[in-house]
């Protein structure tokens, strides 16, 4: 299992993608049930503050002998244990110590149903230890008691003191001179015997508690308690937020997954350009025995292999052609003896038709050097060698080079501002030579040079007013040894060569040909682009 893993990308990446999502649903589902548990703990806790801070100020004022015994008074009362614990013997941790020592309340569920509350006494030395199992009538009626008593015991001015203490929690505790509007008159007759009123209120799922105070010398009051809300789950806002945060969370690990697949798919996609455009010394960075490791080994198989046979192909031409210029030149030495040794017209004639097909034998084997030459530096990653150069007086050269041989031809260059680009000359020269030948060799009386410079990049047009090349034949003509028609080749001139080295300058220089029609001769118009670098 390990090794399919290992070996296949894609079972990888779905393998991850799916451990993700359960990772993040196993993430989802404890963070809802830690934020629901400690929303449970500070509720519970805030709903103790107030019941327990009572207790704990009610026990202070007490003497110290006297402790013990109303201790057991309440517990009785209330249907719950009471008890002072030394702090000493309790041993809390230190963030238990803290809260406590902040005024907190510790709750600990003991049981399935019982419940543990723990507060430090005002003075600091004792605990308040209370446990109960549940929440009772009794429970809640016994604690308004106390509470409605403890205030009554006191002037207005520190009643309200300790009203504002015991507001702290999340138990509502309020006095009012008014009688609570809810009530009815059998109701508030009820609380002037002294019962303390319970009231459900169904809207909220919670519960009030009604009492009446006579404080000696004051008004009478009305003491409220609650309302005593039930615990509600997690909201739907907040629900929401953290299916967003795990959706982000999700979306962002996913990311980073398909990132990494996507960056190696684009460096493979990015050597196989490289390798259609004629850099075949381009290899692949394999960082894996995965599917894509594997991938960019073959690549890099292929292009070795690739390399290898052009290499050689390329070395067989060049050793060729060096040795046919042997026996040319043996010929050619043969027939210049022969010539000056005969005086005989029609055998001089044939003579310098021998002579003339030597020529081109020569200009053919010429031809096949530049060509391999190009090839080989393309396999062997050889870069150029840019120098600023005049592209105008490059063209000049060229055209001032190629009109002896066409006299009745109109060869101009379109005037203009001065061109500099950086390329290699030598190369440059040989493409705008054979363009421009090319253009004389099939032109019927005009052919024109123009040169045009933009902002990234620099133009150079060649147009003349012959036939033109078909639409069907414009790709056809850039391979080695392709002619339109063995007619027209042979009428024109020519080896086929002449514009696949242009093809290949201008790939070597990061530029490219094109050819369409002239739009002014009505003839063939062939387009040198080149990359203007800084």
């Amino acid at each position: 299992m390990r090794r399919t893993l290992a070996d296949s990308t894609f079972l990888r990446v779905y393998v991850m993608l799916a451990a993700t999502l359960v990772l993040a649903l196993g993430v989802a589902m404890s963070g809802l049930a830690l934020v629901d548990k400690v929303r449970l703990e500070h509720y519970r806790e805030s709903l103790a503050t107030a019941p327990m801070l009572l207790l704990t100020e009610m026990i202070e004022d007490i003497p110290s002998a006297e402790r013990d015994a109303w201790l057991k008074e309440q517990s009785m009362g209330l249907d719950m244990s009471m008890e002072l614990v030394a702090l000493a013997s309790l041993s809390p941790g230190y963030f238990s110590r803290i809260r406590m020592q902040r005024g907190g309340v510790l709750v600990d569920q003991v049981s399935e149903h019982g419940w543990r509350f723990r507060r430090l006494m005002p003075s600091g030395d004792q605990v308040l230890q209370v446990s109960m199992v549940g929440m009772t009538e009794r429970q809640l009626r016994g604690l308004t008691r106390l509470a409605g008593g403890w205030l009554t015991a006191v002037k207005a001015g520190e009643r309200q003191v300790r009203l504002e203490g015991l507001g702290e929690g999340a138990l509502p505790i309020a006095l009012s001179r008014e009688p609570p509007e809810v009530l009815d008159d059998r109701q508030l007759e009820h609380l002037a015997q002294g019962d303390v009123l319970m009231r459900l209120l169904p809207e909220h799922w919670s519960v009030v508690m009604f009492m009446e105070l006579r404080p000696p010398g004051e008004p009478v009051c009305w003491l409220t308690v609650g309302p005593l809300a039930a615990y509600e789950t997690m909201p739907p806002a907040l629900q929401a937020s953290l299916l967003v945060v795990l959706m982000a969370v999700l979306a962002v690990v996913i990311y980073l997954i398909v990132r990494g697949i996507e960056a190696r798919m684009a460096r493979l996609e990015m050597a196989a350009t490289r390798l259609a455009n004629g850099r075949l010394e381009t290899r692949v960075k394999v960082e894996s025995g995965d599917f894509l490791g594997r991938v960019g080994m073959a690549f890099n198989g292929m292009a070795s292999q690739v390399q290898s046979l052009l290499r050689a192909q390329q070395d067989m031409i060049r050793a060729v052609s060096h040795e046919l210029r042997t026996p040319v030149a043996r010929i050619r030495f043969a027939v210049q003896m022969v010539e000056d040794m005969s005086e005989d017209p029609l055998v001089r004639r044939q003579l310098q038709g021998v002579d003339s097909d030597i020529d081109e034998l020569d200009d053919l084997i010429d031809e096949i050097l530049t060509y391999a030459r190009l090839d080989s530096e393309s396999i062997n990653g050889v870069d150029t060698l840019p120098a600023p150069l005049e592209l105008r007086e490059i063209c000049e050269r060229v055209i001032d080079a190629l009109m002896p041989l066409h006299g009745n031809l109109d060869v101009h260059l379109v005037d203009g501002d001065e061109i500099e680009i950086n390329a290699d000359a030598r190369y440059l020269q040989r493409a705008v030579q054979n363009l421009v030948g090319n253009a004389c060799r099939h032109a019927h009386q005009q052919v024109t040079v123009s040169l045009h410079a933009e902002a990234r990049l620099v133009r150079l047009d060649v147009e003349d007013d012959g036939d033109g090349v078909p639409p069907e034949s414009r790709q056809d003509i850039f391979k080695p040894f392709a002619r339109l028609d063995d007619s027209r080749a042979r009428r024109s001139g020519g080896y086929g060569l002449g514009l696949s080295i242009v093809q290949k300058v201008m790939a070597w220089h990061g530029g490219s040909v094109t050819v369409d029609e002239s739009p002014t001769l009505h003839g063939a118009r062939f387009s040198l682009i080149l990359p203007r670098r800084p």
